[in-house]
């Protein structure tokens, strides 16, 4: 019978597993039933994790347990996502938490349920930690490999205890480093040089055996720590490539999350996809994902830092290419899909406050989770530790009327350091909104500047630390990040927040950054102390609209977000403002929501006359001619596309 190659290459890698014995006897343990119920696995990026996973897999089948193995790279964060991806692995038909518990429970035997690429769901560690892993049966055993350590949220909880194990992964012992090196056909003398200067990082020492196989006798690395290590063995590596378009294609999808045929087809229009994403594939650092190719963290970050340092115009002019592909393809994807252009676009976006705002790379001390009624005298204590007698009645009697709008934020060792209060527009009792003097007023601010009927606002009424107040620190930091799981769960629905500060200037760089607005005329005073209403609009492409025009900015692009104040219905123009009638708002703003695609005479004669108009589409024409004479300069950003209508494109600032 003839063997596929995809038969030999998982030989090969069991074959070339090494060392790692410690590790796997923890694994081991949840065999067991005195073993832990959930196995935290950490570690840097290349460190091995995932062929760990892969080796114990194949073991613990063989001992008659089933795994179920999830990439949570390819899940979206949501409890939705995540519940749709189990049900539709262990064959069921409900999404619903309790229905799967019981799925697994029929299944009668051993269960390990692994969530390879874990940091991927950082923003649904809470609700996966206390609502989900304590229905499932005692049989099911989780296993968590990522590149953070627990969260502090997993060792405040009572209960957990020894039924927690976190495992830290680190380089591979010099005899191991050196058994990989000879296995990939390196003799001793060059196994021992590379594994001492790679100080054993896995990733680094398959990189330093695909350079050194290519060149001459003598060649050595420098010793360096191992990200170091890593960037130099990465370049010496490409530069072996002989092949000019794989490298260059290399490079251009380094600069995004992921890469798709159309990412690739719109970053090198000149170049063949299918090719270049085969050429892309085959590379031993590329991973195939369900939707893309990833490439490996570590290669990717050393790239994209060189591509940046030696061609910085290159470099933005790849990101500026992926930008007009995604905001062009988000606007029709569906809403299993949108997370993942969610993703994409805050990948493009490095300013670290709006990245590090919904994923941050350090794993912070602080766990944010619903306030319980035992947490109610530490509640108590922090609101009038830190607000005055009117200013605390206000904001408590949210915690008697609706409990579930609270959250609290724990230690590392589970005491509440700070709470916050969010509410939806659309989910409260109106009469208690009018009640409280500050969300009276931002309803004021509603009515005034109402939202379309499907979408909502959502309140975030106060966040208080027990020694900072309001004031910027580790406990705001913490609700802020908690809000952003709130913002995708709500997408697209979701078009305004409304916070409240006292000390508005502290929040001034981050707010301007991000479009926050101060809402003149909106202050309160209470207990003698003034309290400001800042606002962020999403705009009407909500927050995957907002994160658009942030990477628009940061890359130098002029959409049509920055042309269009959709409340004044107005231009917004280098010169001033420019007034729009009701029907050329209407044209450009259909057009401006589908940035890059080309939109018909019927189309717009539809959306915008209305579906009965029985006049001619040289009307449409009419409209755009006034339209453009508006626009001025940015006139040739409405494109005709002949015999079917007009396309909206972006262009560069100057």
């Amino acid at each position: 019978m003839t063997r596929r190659m995809s038969e030999w290459l998982a030989s090969q890698a069991q074959q070339a597993f090494t060392g790692r014995e410690t590790e796997l006897d923890f694994l081991r343990s949840v065999l067991t039933p005195e073993g832990p119920w959930v196995l935290h696995v950490h570690g840097i990026a290349g460190i091995g994790k995932t062929a760990l996973l892969e080796k114990f897999a194949r073991e613990a089948r063989d001992d008659g347990a089933i795994v179920i193995h999830i990439d949570c790279r390819n899940v979206e964060p949501t409890e939705r996502g995540f519940l749709g991806e189990l049900s539709e692995a262990v064959g069921g038909v409900c999404h619903a938490a309790e229905a799967l518990a019981q799925r697994l429970d029929k299944l009668n035997t051993v269960i390990l349920l692994a969530l390879d690429n874990y940091d991927a769901f950082r923003l649904l560690d809470v609700w996966l930690r206390q609502v989900f892993l304590p229905t499932l049966p005692d049989r099911v055993r989780v296993l968590l490999f990522g590149r953070q350590r627990p969260s502090a949220g997993w060792y405040a909880t009572p209960g957990w205890g020894h039924r927690l194990q976190a495992v830290a992964m680190t380089p591979l012992n010099a005899n191991d480093a050196i058994s990989v090196l000879t296995q990939l056909g390196l003799g001793p003398e060059e196994a021992a040089l590379i594994a001492r200067s790679t100080h054993g990082h896995p990733l680094a020492l398959k990189l330093a055996a695909a350079s050194v196989r290519n060149e001459p006798p003598g060649y050595c690395f420098s010793e360096a720590p191992i990200q170091q290590a890593v960037d130099e063995l990465t370049h010496v590596f490409l530069a072996d490539v002989s092949d000019p378009v794989t490298r260059r294609v290399l490079e251009g999808a380094a600069v995004t999350r992921r890469s798709t045929i159309s990412l690739l087809r719109a970053i090198f229009p000149d170049l063949a996809p299918q090719d270049v994403y085969e050429r892309l594939s085959d590379l031993p650092f590329v991973d195939c994902v369900s939707d893309g190719l990833v490439v490996q963290e570590a290669v990717r970050d050393a790239i994209a830092r060189s591509l940046h340092a030696s061609d910085p115009c290159r470099y933005l002019e790849y990101r500026r290419a992926a930008w007009r592909q995604l905001v062009s393809e988000a606007q029709f994807a569906g809403s299993g899909d949108l997370w993942r252009y969610t993703a994409d676009m805050l990948y493009l976006i490095e300013n670290p406050v709006v990245r590090e705002a919904f994923f941050p790379r350090d794993t912070s001390a602080l766990s944010v989770e619903m306030a319980q009624q035992s947490d109610a005298e530490d509640l108590l204590s922090i609101v009038h530790a830190q607000e005055g007698i009117q200013a605390a009645e206000s904001l408590l009697s949210w915690w008697r009327r609706l409990p579930q709008s609270f959250h609290v934020v724990r230690d590392r060792v589970g005491h509440v350091v700070g709470l916050y209060c969010k509410l939806r527009s659309d989910l409260v009792e109106p009469r208690w909104l009018r009640d409280d003097p500050v969300t009276a007023s931002w309803c004021d601010h509603l009515r005034c500047n109402p939202l379309p009927d499907d979408q909502i606002a959502l309140f975030c009424r106060r966040w208080l630390a027990s020694t900072e107040g309001d004031s910027p620190g580790e406990v705001q930091a913490a609700v802020w990040l908690d809000l952003k799981r709130h913002y995708m769960e709500l997408r697209p629905r979701l078009r305004r927040v409304y916070l409240l500060v006292r000390d508005l200037a502290a929040y001034a760089p981050v707010a301007q950054r991000l479009g926050l607005v101060a809402l003149t005329g909106r202050e309160l005073s209470l207990d003698g102390a003034i309290y400001h209403t800042a606002m962020l609009d999403f705009g009407a492409g909500s927050v995957d609209g907002w994160l658009a025009a942030l990477a628009a900015s940061e890359l130098g692009v002029q959409s049509a977000v920055d042309l269009l104040d959709l409340e004044a219905r107005e231009l917004v123009m280098g010169t001033g403002r420019v007034s729009l009638t009701p029907l050329e708002f209407g044209v450009m703003q259909l057009l401006a929501a589908r940035t890059g695609k080309a939109v018909s005479r019927s189309d717009l004669l539809r959306e915008v006359w209305g579906t009965r108009y029985e006049g001619g589409s040289n009307v449409v024409d009419a409209v755009v001619r006034t339209l453009r004479r508006k626009l001025g300069e940015h006139a040739v950003q409405v494109e005709t596309v002949t015999g079917v209508g007009y396309r909206y494109r972006a262009s560069h600032l100057v």
